[in-house]
């Protein structure tokens, strides 16, 4: 169980580093030219190797750190329009997803 747990995990997180990059860069960027906005996946990119490795403590403060981008694609979905809203709404899901994976992972890895 724990194994499939982080695996979620890991495969949430890695999905959603690659939504943001494509969203801010490809997709449907904020302004028309190439986004600042990209740099939002760097909390996630310093979390990854945690997740991937399986160390408790940044399934810790990664799980308190997913509500920004949870909160963020709700409000994008809420206020943007066509492809962007639609992508903001996969953002929710992901985000979700990473937060209940990393919530059992530490329910089951407790000692």
């Amino acid at each position: 169980m724990k194994n499939y747990l982080q695996l979620g995990a890991s495969v949430s997180l890695i999905c959603l580093i690659f939504l943001l990059c494509s969203w801010e860069l490809f997709l449907a960027p904020f302004k028309s030219q190439s986004s600042w906005l990209v740099l939002k996946v760097v909390p996630l990119l310093i979390s990854m190797m945690g997740i991937l490795k399986g160390k408790i403590y940044t399934y810790k403060w990664s799980g308190l750190l997913i509500f920004i981008y949870f909160i963020e694609g709700v409000v994008r979905a809420y206020s943007d329009l066509g492809l962007s809203s639609k992508i903001a709404l996969l953002e929710v899901f992901l985000s979700v997803v990473f937060f209940l994976c990393v919530t059992f992972y530490l329910k089951v890895s407790r000692p």
